[in-house]
């Protein structure tokens, strides 16, 4: 085996691998997680400084009795007013939409 044929082949590996794994990016049907929460505290910073956020990276079904679709579930906490507010939310894990938000 040639040396030249060793590193033809080589370079050829490395750029599929390259191309496979851009277009595996671009494959995705979800919003990244960490963007999701990023939008969400930009919102809820209009009205009150956030103490504390959270989300969980993996989505998880959500059914509201009509449609089932995939969302991240995530919380803040924030100062407003002197209390304390805790939020829990789901957003659609494909626009980042918040499609349930409750206090609790």
């Amino acid at each position: 085996m040639k040396l030249r044929d060793f590193l033809i082949g080589v370079a050829t590996g490395l750029a599929a691998a390259v191309i496979i794994k851009e277009a595996s990016e671009k494959v995705s049907p979800f919003v990244p997680a960490g963007q999701v929460i990023e939008n969400i505290k930009k919102e809820f910073k209009k009205d009150a400084p956030i103490d504390g956020s959270w989300i969980f990276m993996k989505t998880e079904d959500y059914t509201n009795g009509i449609i089932t679709i995939p969302v991240y579930r995530g919380g803040i906490s924030r100062m407003h007013e002197g209390d304390m507010q805790t939020f829990e939310f789901a957003a659609d894990a494909r626009s980042g939409v918040v499609v349930e938000l409750t206090e609790v």
